[in-house]
């Protein structure tokens, strides 16, 4: 993929990154619940999709496809206008591969179902939703060294990997195995504490491989059916 960037099409964040996310990243978008890590992530497939025309596919192993077109037509990122190049993906389809193919693991399934995708479809950008829900799946008897081959499988796809993951309040790490050593790129999302009664929703890219990256906290902002990232009032006084 070469020098090529994917961008975020967050107003404001890309230029945090040079223009945006290196092709071929594994990037882990991680945040607490209620931060929009979902909406963020399909809103990085669908703009590029109707931006670039890059096709771009999401697998959701939590909400139902059409729960999820449904609260993204509202916020006005509806699939039908990026029909044939975003495919949305849940895990009741993976499930009937599993069925039919009984003597395979389910990451083995998983990881014929995504890459028979990629040789039909050719997408170059692609979302899992979420990693947390994956391991419990695959049940990984060894989830450091499993991860690990995962993450360079999903290097040899040749596409732009975002996936989404949970951290709980209570915790400063961003992954429980390790994943934020093998990813490329961390992008954080959180709800930061203003003053005594406002909460405010942040982003922040805490790591990104061959990107000079800035690592402040910026507001995240939808409004017109877009993301913005704004300096944060945090960062303002």
């Amino acid at each position: 993929m070469g020098d090529e960037l994917v961008k975020t099409y967050i107003d404001g964040f890309d230029d945090k990154m040079q223009g945006g996310i290196p092709a071929g990243s594994v990037v882990l978008l991680v945040g607490q619940p209620g931060t929009m890590k979902s909406s963020v992530a399909y809103n990085i497939l669908f703009n590029n999709a109707r931006e670039n025309g890059t096709k771009g596919l999401y697998v959701t192993l939590e909400q139902g496809a059409k729960s999820l077109s449904n609260h993204m037509t509202k916020m006005g990122m509806s699939p039908k206008d990026v029909v044939d190049r975003l495919e949305i993906v849940d895990i009741g389809l993976i499930r009937k591969k599993l069925t039919a193919l009984a003597d395979q693991s389910w990451v083995q399934v998983f990881k014929m179902y995504t890459k028979n995708l990629k040789e039909t479809n050719d997408y170059q950008l692609l979302v899992i939703d979420s990693l947390p829900v994956l391991n419990v799946l695959a049940k990984f008897d060894n989830p450091r060294e499993e991860l690990f081959h995962l993450f360079e499988w999903l290097r040899d796809l040749n596409v732009t990997t975002f996936l989404i993951t949970e951290m709980t309040p209570d915790t400063p790490k961003f992954a429980l195995h390790g994943e934020d050593f093998l990813a490329d790129g961390i992008i954080y999302l959180r709800m930061a504490e203003i003053g005594d009664i406002s909460v405010q929703r942040q982003i922040r890219c805490v790591k990104m491989r061959s990107a000079n990256h800035n690592g402040d906290y910026h507001s995240l902002l939808f409004d017109g059916g877009r993301f913005k990232a704004t300096r944060s009032i945090a960062q303002s006084r």
